[in-house]
């Protein structure tokens, strides 16, 4: 095994998370959320997004959180952006990086933004001229890279070579996205094989979804081939609307337990992203898939009583 040194975590929970959950969280909690999320130390965070609320109600207070909350230094707070309005929203809130998001399959980039995958590029080749000229930083996303629930098995190939022209646009960096939590070990050395032919893995990402539970076991593999940059959700917060009963994202404790574990380097504090995530469940109104806070939750003593038990003799 010749794993990394250090790993640079992404935390997608307030963006990629709570998008997906049936719920509105306050914007005030969202804040509260992201500020806990930094005192963690973890050194990027995805905020929110710069997208119609039409489309995605639960983030259309994304001007009102960046505004809210207290940015730390070295930690990056990036936005999603679909689009040029999108961007000059986020330029206008003053959001230094952001991130586009294309596919790898036809059919889902139709139903995700209604535009082919050719379209798409148009656009994003816009966005990222646009924002690399207003000093920003451009991330990338690459949606079904391992499978699409519409078109079914990608090429390797084809997401070589669709990383390499996001990165050719300006990306700094690209998310390769296993959407609905479809990927496996072998096939992610078997994609990674192919973008690295195109792409250095220095400027690759990878963003998996453990709706069967084999996200750690792809980071495993990805670690392997020399991938550096995990995004992951607290407490695994999320979803897919395309993959019904899907778990939600990688969760960031059960990720930072394993890279611990592996005596790989995050600068992450474990502790400090259990207790966000304490704070956003029952927010969200569920409990969350995250092993760890699974684990902890179960360890915890159970409350005391708040009143002393009733006496149980009987008075007769």
């Amino acid at each position: 095994m010749r794993y990394p040194e250090r790993v640079t975590v992404v935390e997608v929970g307030p963006r990629d998370g709570l998008q997906n959950e049936a719920v509105q969280v306050p914007t005030a909690d969202k804040v509260a959320f992201i500020d806990r999320l930094s005192a963690a130390g973890l050194p990027v965070i995805e905020v929110s997004a710069f997208v119609s609320p039409k489309w995605i109600p639960r983030l259309a207070d994304a001007t009102e959180v960046f505004a809210g909350i207290a940015p730390r230094p070295g930690i990056r707070y990036s936005a999603l952006v679909p689009n040029l309005a999108g961007l000059e929203r986020a330029i206008t809130a003053g959001v230094r990086e952001v991130a586009i998001f294309a596919a790898a399959s036809e059919g889902f980039s139709l139903r995700n933004i209604n535009k082919t995958i050719d379209a798409s590029l148009e656009e994003y080749r816009r966005v990222c001229g646009r924002a690399l000229e207003a000093g920003l930083r451009v991330r990338a996303y690459l949606s079904t890279a391992f499978g699409c629930p519409f078109d079914g098995a990608i090429a390797p190939d084809r997401v070589a070579s669709l990383s390499a022209a996001l990165i050719a646009m300006g990306a700094f960096e690209v998310a390769v996205s296993d959407t609905i939590g479809i990927a496996h070990p072998g096939q992610v050395a078997v994609v990674l094989d192919a973008v690295s032919a195109q792409a250095p893995l220095s400027l690759v990402a990878l963003h998996f979804h453990d709706t069967r539970g084999t996200a750690l076991a792809n980071v495993l593999a990805a670690l392997d081939a020399g991938v550096a940059t995990f995004d992951a959700a607290a407490g695994g917060l999320g979803g897919c609307p395309y993959a019904p009963g899907a778990a939600g994202n990688l969760a960031t404790e059960d990720l930072i337990y394993m890279l611990d574990g592996l005596g790989i380097e995050t600068g992450v504090r474990l502790g400090q992203v259990l207790a966000a995530s304490r704070f956003i469940e029952p927010l969200v109104g569920h409990a969350l898939p995250s092993r760890y806070v699974q684990a902890a939750r179960a360890a915890a003593p159970a409350a005391p009583p708040s009143t002393p038990p009733a006496d149980r003799r009987s008075s007769n």
